[in-house]
């Protein structure tokens, strides 16, 4: 009986080699520190902070609009005529006078339409001052005080965040919703904003300032132990860079952000993509690293 052993040998060898040699392409993150900011998503409807409707004086058919939504309007200054007359009887045509000075932002415009002391003939704005209102849920009504930082989003600006704050917070809840009035007003007049844009709003309720912050996805976990790869200082004898396999302590978690709170330094280059098949000393090709 004969007993081949020489290519067992070989294979063997040729696997550890090619063991030895594997290089992983990663992609690395220089972390420094940051901010990371816990926050509640609400949405809401842009309206002016202060704002009154036209009522006529008189009941009758609208006879003549002297202005067009988008006017800004003085005063007594005259927006509408109205008729009151009726067959038999004629009167003198009633003016329509703004009582305040504004923008006109809605407006009947159709000719003949009956109208009465009671039906708004128009609604001006100062649309300077814009607001936005929310309905907090009460379980989270304890996050939420006058002048917190609020980030508003809108459709029409993808990419653009614009400063808010809490301006106002209702004393008491609604009974039927179970939810707390909160007005949120525009810091700066911006002109891309126009009154009726529905904004989505980030009501900013904790802030974690000069801490480490990764992607999550970043952190790898094994046997409930959080770890990151750093890229070392290390090469190897063809000068690839080595990986550290470095133990993490978390905190704050925020959509696809985590905080770190032990375990990092700034400078130091985090693994980010890759990492799932590394492990400790690893050579890497780092075929991106971003600030």
């Amino acid at each position: 009986m004969t007993v081949f052993t020489g290519c067992g040998k070989k294979a063997a060898k040729a696997a550890e080699k090619e063991s030895e040699e594997i290089l992983y392409a990663v992609t690395a993150k220089k972390v420094s520190a940051g901010t990371l900011d816990d926050y509640l998503e609400f949405g809401g409807d842009v309206d002016s902070v202060s704002s009154v409707s036209v009522m006529p004086d008189m009941a009758g058919k609208l006879s003549a609009v002297k202005v067009s939504v988008g006017d800004n309007v003085v005063k007594n200054q005259i927006i509408a005529y109205v008729d009151a007359s009726r067959p038999g009887y004629n009167y003198s045509e009633s003016p329509v006078k703004a009582p305040a000075a504004g923008r006109i932002i809605s407006l009947v415009t159709n000719i003949g339409t009956t109208v009465s002391q009671a039906m708004p003939v128009a609604k001006i704005s100062n649309t300077e001052e814009m607001e936005i209102k929310i309905n907090v849920p009460e379980r989270f009504i304890s996050r939420v005080k006058e002048g917190q930082r609020v980030e508003l989003t809108f459709d029409a600006y993808p990419g653009e965040v614009f400063g808010a704050k809490v301006s106002e917070v209702s004393p008491v809840l609604d009974n039927s919703s179970r939810t707390m009035l909160t007005k949120v007003r525009i810091v700066q007049r911006n002109n891309k904003i126009k009154i009726g844009m529905y904004a989505r709003v980030k009501l900013i309720t904790e802030s974690h300032n000069n801490t480490i912050v990764l992607p999550s996805t970043a952190i790898v976990t094994r046997d409930g132990n959080p770890f990151v790869f750093v890229i070392s200082d290390s090469v190897d004898e063809n000068g690839k860079p080595l990986v550290h396999q470095q133990a993490v302590k978390t905190g704050l978690t925020i959509d696809d952000k985590t905080e770190i709170v032990e375990g990092l330094l700034s400078g130091q280059s985090v693994v980010t993509k890759g990492q799932t098949l590394l492990s400790e000393g690893a050579k890497v090709n780092v075929v991106s690293l971003t600030e």
